[in-house]
């Protein structure tokens, strides 16, 4: 009798024969299709077969009545529709939340739908980092948490379980941003209340991890360029790890897929894959290519047959998104041990291959470069972020140069 349809998403009423009441009428429901599933939604009203056909057109008081309530019914429900199809997050949990369903909805079928959007937009490493948090939450509370459970107390104690199984406090906080995100999309949606939000002032706050000092001066730097056991692999990854360092402090994940199109008038420009889907943060980053670095090319790089020709003989081009994400991981952590035997070899701070990127920065910093120019190079979109980068190894370096003013005896 009413129908409604737009960015794939229909919207009718129907009479329900699949189940007759006892006094021979068949309920009237709103019926909404959306990639070939289609939810029932109750209009309270009921009819026999032959009044539904005449109900369109029907002038009786009983018939007109039941029509305008069904239209209520239909258009409150096409409203709601609308408003999700507009912002382009049309989910029958989110539409059955909008209107009162709350037994179906639970924080873990929020967690479910944002999961489904990360897979099909291919971000692989956000899809797996939910996907951690999701786990966490329901090692500890389940497979239906719903929404009025998450409370201050709540969080509270989820906080102590994860302390409890040797979760650090910067692992805590990635669990805790991926669940204010979910809750977000909740209280825009009308899940939950402004006053059943537990973040912000004067409620939960998300433990801050502080951190190792990864930064390495130029002493310590050399010592790892320098060392060698007389294996290929130990000066491949040594390499890879001065070749991030050289390269404005490159992450891996942009390096193995650098190609011979980066290498522009004798500089390696890129943008960094975190931000290349945001286009107001995207930068592209400008590094010149030192003697080191064009020796490394030529050591262990692949032949420059073409311009899309990956410099590092890692990547295929032909891997997905998530093999995109296992790669990288597979060679961060192959790195990572050849630079924990050099640290242990050398005698310096255990490292990784993030702070090939630290090091770039705090090097520079040191040397007094100008702040500018260091946040440039490392592609941040304010000098705030960097700033606020930096600012422990300042800390660092304050705390060492107090020193000096009790040194009496030198």
């Amino acid at each position: 009798m009413y129908k409604y349809s737009k960015d794939g998403v229909s919207v009718l009423t129907v009479l329900d024969k699949r189940k007759q009441k006892k006094n021979g009428l068949f309920p009237i429901k709103v019926q909404v299709i959306y990639n070939r599933k289609q939810k029932y939604y109750s209009s309270g009203q009921a009819v026999s077969i032959q009044d539904w056909e005449r109900l369109p057109h029907a002038k009786s008081r009983q018939l007109s009545e039941i029509r305008r309530n069904i239209e209520n019914s239909f258009s409150l429900i096409k409203l709601q529709v609308e408003i999700l199809s507009f912002q382009g997050e049309f989910h029958f949990d989110t539409l059955n939340a909008r209107l009162g369903k709350y037994s179906e909805l639970s924080l873990n079928t929020l967690f479910l739908k944002k999961l489904e959007e990360l897979k099909d937009n291919g971000q692989a490493n956000t899809y797996l980092s939910y996907k951690g948090a999701l786990n966490k939450i329901e090692q500890f509370a389940g497979k239906h948490i719903s929404f009025h459970e998450i409370t201050i107390n709540w969080l509270n104690r989820f906080e102590r379980h994860l302390s409890a199984s040797g979760i650090s406090y910067s692992s805590m906080g990635f669990y805790f941003r991926n669940l204010k995100c979910i809750l977000n999309i909740a209280r825009k949606d009308g899940v939950i209340k402004e006053s059943q939000y537990p973040f912000g002032k004067g409620k939960y706050e998300i433990p801050v991890g502080c951190g190792r000092k990864l930064a390495l001066n130029l002493e310590e730097i050399k010592k790892i360029v320098t060392y060698t056991d007389g294996t290929k692999k130990t000066e491949m990854y040594r390499d890879l790890w001065f070749f991030s360092y050289l390269c404005n402090g490159i992450n891996f994940r942009d390096l193995l897929y650098l190609q011979y199109s980066n290498i522009i008038n004798g500089e390696i420009c890129f943008i960094r894959a975190k931000t290349a889907r945001n286009t107001k943060r995207s930068k592209i980053i400008h590094a010149v290519i030192t003697p080191e670095m064009q020796r490394i090319i030529k050591k262990w790089g692949n032949p420059p047959t073409s311009s899309e020709t990956y410099i590092f003989p890692f990547a295929t081009g032909i891997e997905n998104p998530f093999e995109k994400v296992k790669l990288v991981r597979e060679v961060i952590t192959e790195c990572n041990q050849i630079l924990y035997k050099i640290s242990c070899r050398t005698g310096i701070p255990r490292i990784t291959t993030y702070s090939a990127r630290h090091s770039f920065a705090t090097v520079l910093k040191r040397s007094g470069v100008n702040i500018a120019y260091i946040s440039e190079s490392l592609g941040h979109s304010n000098l705030a972020i960097t700033e606020n980068y930096l600012a422990s190894f300042e800390a660092e370096e304050r705390k060492k140069n107090s020193i000096l003013l009790t040194q009496f005896d030198i």
